[in-house]
Parts: structure tokens; C-alpha cells; sequence
């Protein structure tokens, strides 16, 4: 009997090391997270902003996993919001969720993404399942590239309807958060400073200030607003984040990130205070796109 013991409790660090995960969960500071616990900790928002890798598989599936369950929680008072549907398509948003069109109309005129099928559609029918309402929260993607060319001052221009798709005019930029920062600098020198980089951070700062904006009309007090969006657009808190805090400073406001690892024992030092969890992936996992 001692001898098989023993022979148990070798084989037994063994079978742990062949463990591989597909994902693993931390907190802001790097500790170990429990899903449940985090849960809770979402049911308790007023909004979540899911900042998943666009081609990455888990997070899509984590993201629905977490509507699924925040909507049990929260018992008619989710709200789903997408930033992969531009705001000019928003009817068509409605009138599927409401099963007024059929998957066929809805997806021929909506743009739906290229991964659509696999990674939101899942989501748009689990809306209207649990008959959650869903919102769609960019601008119009060409709006953004006209920004890119010529600065925010290309919008002021549009017809008063169509303005109605974007964040109110005008839009202050903060060129100093992180992320437009890091933006700067991915071009490096002269061209760092240069009118053509601002002008692309204007147009990242257009979506994420259109996307706080909707977020925002689309939330009733008690409700929590789960939002998808690339994770550059809320990861250290700025971003959509920071246009929520600059309109409602009292929201409560958690965010999720998606980041890849070589090793999933321990959050690495540059993931850290990305979000307030941070859903870690292998390197290698698989791409769904």
C-alpha cells in the first residue's frame, strides 16, 4: 500500500504538468481570478467593456459565456452592446433583435464583420433568446476614414442627420493617454508629430467617443451595459473609458482585457493594469480568422 502511494504522488506532479490550459484569469495586479468572484464583480457595474483580440476564439467564447450568465444575474437589465455594427445600420440592428428580420436580410445589409457567423452571431441570438436588448455603438466607418484624411474638422460639414450617427461635435482628444500615445509612437520620429498621425488618432478618439456616447444613451439606471470592443479601445482605462468618465463621472465602470502569453503560470509585468481582469491565451492558440 505504501508503495503504491508513493507511486501516486509521483505520477501525480506529472499530470499537472500536462495541464494546458486554455486560458487563465487574473486580476489588474497580476493575481490569480475566479470567475465567479469576477461575475459578481461585473453584475455590480454599470457598464463592462469586454476588450477581446478580434480573431481570438476563447475570448469569443468567454464573451459569451459572461452575457450568458451576467443576463441570469441580472434578470432583464443587460444590455449588449457591439462595436462591430455601425451606428447608420442601427435599425436593422433592432429589427433583428425584435425577429422582425430574418438572418438573410439582416446580414446582407448590416456589414456584418468577416467572422460575424462564428464569433457574434452567437451573441445576437442569445439577445434575442433571453430578449436582451443589443446596440450597436461605432461610427460609420466612413466617417473615420474621412477624419483620418483630413481631422475632425471633415465632420462639421455633414448633414444634420448624419451627425446624428456620431459622438456631439465637437470631440476633445486627449493626445496624451496611452493609447494614442502609443499610437504616436508606433510611427517613431518626425513622423510621430506629423498632421497625418494626429489626424489617425482623431479618428480612433471619433470611435471611441461615438461608442462611449451610445453606450451611454443606450443604458437606464440599474442596468449594466456589456460591451465588445477591440481591446485597444478601453485597455488602461482610457479610450472609451475615458470619454464615459469625461460625461458621467459617478459610473461604475470594470473592464476585461485579452492578451496572449507564452506561459499562462503568471500575468507578465507588461500586461498588468491593462484592465481590471485580464483573460491571458496561449500564443499559439488557435485564430479564427
Amino acid at each position: 500500500m505504501r508503495f503504491l502511494l508513493f507511486l501516486l504522488l509521483l505520477v501525480a506532479p506529472a499530470v499537472h504538468a500536462q495541464d494546458k490550459p486554455a486560458y487563465r484569469l487574473f486580476t489588474a495586479a497580476g493575481k490569480p481570478a475566479n470567475y465567479d468572484k469576477m461575475l459578481a464583480q461585473l453584475a455590480t457595474a454599470d457598464v463592462v467593456l469586454f476588450g477581446e483580440q478580434h480573431n481570438d476564439p476563447i475570448a469569443h467564447w468567454l464573451e459569451l459565456q459572461v452575457a450568458r450568465d451576467l443576463a441570469q444575474r441580472k434578470q432583464g437589465q443587460l444590455v449588449l452592446g457591439f462595436e462591430m455594427f455601425e451606428r447608420d445600420v442601427e435599425p436593422l440592428v433592432q429589427q433583428y433583435n425584435t425577429g422582425e428580420l430574418t438572418d438573410q436580410a439582416f446580414e446582407a445589409d448590416s456589414r456584418p464583420w468577416p467572422n460575424y457567423a462564428t464569433d457574434y452571431k452567437p451573441l445576437l441570438q442569445l439577445a434575442r433568446q433571453q430578449k436582451l436588448r443589443i446596440v450597436g455603438t461605432n461610427v460609420p466607418r466612413r466617417y473615420a476614414s474621412q477624419v483620418a484624411k483630413g481631422s475632425l474638422s471633415a465632420l462639421d460639414a455633414l448633414p444634420s442627420a448624419e451627425k446624428a450617427w456620431l459622438a456631439p461635435l465637437p470631440i476633445t482628444v486627449d493626445f496624451e493617454l496611452p493609447g494614442y500615445k502609443n499610437m504616436q509612437a508606433m510611427f517613431g520620429g518626425d513622423a510621430a508629430h506629423s498632421a497625418g498621425v494626429q489626424n489617425i488618432i482623431q479618428a480612433q478618439a471619433l470611435k471611441d467617443a461615438t461608442m462611449a456616447y451610445f453606450i451611454r444613451q443606450s443604458r437606464q439606471p440599474g442596468q449594466t451595459v456589456l460591451h465588445f470592443n477591440g481591446s485597444y479601445h478601453s485597455d488602461n482605462h482610457d479610450g472609451i473609458v475615458w470619454y464615459l468618465r469625461q460625461a458621467e463621472p459617478q459610473l461604475k465602470i470594470l473592464t476585461i482585457s485579452t492578451v496572449s502569453q507564452e506561459q499562462l503560470q503568471k500575468l507578465d509585468k507588461d500586461n498588468r493594469q491593462k484592465a481590471d481582469y485580464v483573460v491571458v491565451v496561449p500564443t499559439d492558440m488557435t485564430k479564427t480568422y
